[in-house]
């Protein structure tokens, strides 16, 4: 018999599922902060116009609304909302 690769479940959702939730979750919060511009989950922050002002308001509601503390380093470096998405799921899982 062949075993076949399980996949975790959290909540009924599939751990792929609820990160390409979460990154739909971060381009909405980007769009709206971005003066309602449509963003895309590997759209580049700075090309669509973020500056620092707009970082830290991005960094408040991920701290209030997740619950996980980033640092702007961390936003900068990141650039994108899938890579942020990953920034935050990292910060959710227990060490």
């Amino acid at each position: 018999m062949e075993s076949r690769p399980r996949v975790q479940q959290r909540g009924g959702q599939d751990e792929a599922s609820e990160r390409k939730s979460l990154v739909q979750e971060i381009s909405a919060l980007w769009g709206e902060l971005l003066n309602g511009r449509e963003v895309g989950a590997d759209d580049d922050f700075f090309a669509l116009g973020g500056n620092s002002l707009i970082g830290i308001r991005i960094l408040d509601r991920v701290s209030k609304d997740y619950g996980v503390d980033l640092s702007a380093r961390a936003l900068y470096l990141a650039r994108t909302p899938a890579r942020v998405a990953e920034l935050i799921a990292q910060g959710r899982t227990p060490s």
